[in-house]
């Protein structure tokens, strides 16, 4: 058999992945590796190809293309959703409603019962923004996370409602519901991303804010009577 079909037949064997990359494959330019195929018949092409990463050349465009879906496929199995939880929780409060609805209006006074907010600043010029921040110490660790958040366009006596611009993202909503003249019930829905900290124990993280809330509008009930 001649070199040149001992090049063809060795390239009728060779992986499909070979061929259709198109590799310039050093075979052409002298008999060495067909001697060495005479020589030892389990000699590998490998052996005669540039070492480089998958086997393929670095100056090969194909291989350039290979590698840059690699760096892609491993930035998308990285990027991970973040988790979002929502927490409602409902109080019947002993006030008429509009004292209910203008209580929670004052939005600075939300550490005087919300056991987790420790400051609320509304801004002087823009009083649908304020800065929030949160204070708690839980599952074994200071908790500290601050925000600013925008008032959405409320629904008088009936419902308050805000969202996150910047900082922890959230949201929400406060219902109120008159049950009488001299009471109403009163429903808190609070949505949050679970920070990164705190996902090992996000299961836990909802039952553990519906306590609080819960607790935080048993002080509101309290103070609202008050006013």
């Amino acid at each position: 058999m001649s070199v040149t079909a001992i090049h063809m037949n060795t390239i009728n064997h060779l992986p499909t992945t070979c061929k259709t990359l198109n590799l310039q494959l050093p075979i052409c330019s002298n008999h060495r590796f067909a001697l060495c195929i005479r020589r030892n018949p389990n000699y590998s092409l490998s052996q005669l190809l540039p070492k480089t990463l998958n086997g393929y050349s670095s100056h090969s465009p194909s291989s350039s293309y290979v590698n840059r879906r690699s760096r892609f496929n491993t930035r998308k199995r990285l990027s991970v959703s973040m988790e979002w939880q929502d927490c409602t929780v409902k109080m019947e409060v002993d006030v008429p409603v509009s004292v209910a609805y203008n209580f929670y209006l004052d939005r600075e006074s939300f550490p005087k019962w919300m056991p987790f907010i420790s400051s609320v600043e509304v801004l002087k010029d823009k009083p649908d923004l304020s800065r929030w921040s949160l204070k708690y110490n839980a599952f074994g660790q200071d908790i500290k996370y601050s925000w600013l958040a925008r008032n959405l366009q409320p629904t008088p006596n009936q419902k308050i409602h805000w969202r996150s611009l910047e900082g922890l993202p959230n949201k929400g909503s406060v219902r109120f519901f008159p049950k009488g003249p001299s009471s109403c019930l009163v429903e808190l829905t609070v949505s949050y991303e679970v920070p990164a900290l705190l996902t090992p124990v996000a299961s836990a993280l909802r039952p553990f804010l519906e306590n609080l809330l819960r607790g935080g509008l048993e002080r509101f009930a309290a103070l609202a009577k008050t006013t």
